[in-house]
């Protein structure tokens, strides 16, 4: 019987926050600085005969909690809220809060609790080597995947240990 040969050793690295990024709107600063000014070198490729950008944003996601509470400060009741954009994110907690039937069936006053929140936003790159990888960037940490050169991830690590959001 034949054996498996591998073909190529993909890597992945994760870099945890000291503390979490404290906004949406710093975070997606952090994202669209990195797409607009490509810190790591990208370059754009080829595929299925269309041109492709050197830094794509991917899959991203945005989640929180509404938490209602009563006259004495108790929590009567919560909704969880996940969406595909942080426009779309906001939008969504803007109209649970202000719902008032919702409000009513709760038996408590809403508030957004952003403590809670998460955010999470998937580039993909593509390298002078010619590597397509991912980085993803969450509220608590920035993780590398799918690379094989060590000199991809040594380039991300001294552009981050600059990135104050990123300590």
């Amino acid at each position: 019987m034949a054996d498996f040969t591998t073909k190529s050793v993909t890597k992945s690295a994760e870099r945890k926050l000291t503390a979490p990024i404290d906004t949406v709107a710093n975070f997606l600063a952090l994202v669209q600085d990195v797409i607009d000014n490509n810190p790591w070198g990208c370059t754009s490729y080829t595929s299925n005969g269309a041109t492709v950008a050197a830094v794509v944003r991917g899959s991203e996601h945005y989640s929180g909690k509404i938490v209602y509470e009563n006259a004495e400060a108790k929590t009567v009741g919560q909704i969880s809220v996940r969406a595909p954009t942080s426009a779309s994110f906001s939008t969504d907690v803007s109209t649970i809060i202000a719902t008032t039937a919702i409000n009513t069936a709760m038996g408590g006053t809403p508030s957004h609790d952003s403590s809670e929140d998460t955010f999470s936003c998937a580039i993909k790159c593509h390298s002078a080597n010619d590597e397509i990888y991912t980085v993803t960037f969450r509220r608590d940490s920035v993780v590398v995947s799918g690379y094989e050169a060590d000199s991809i991830l040594t380039g991300i690590e001294s552009w981050a240990d600059n990135v104050p959001l990123l300590a």
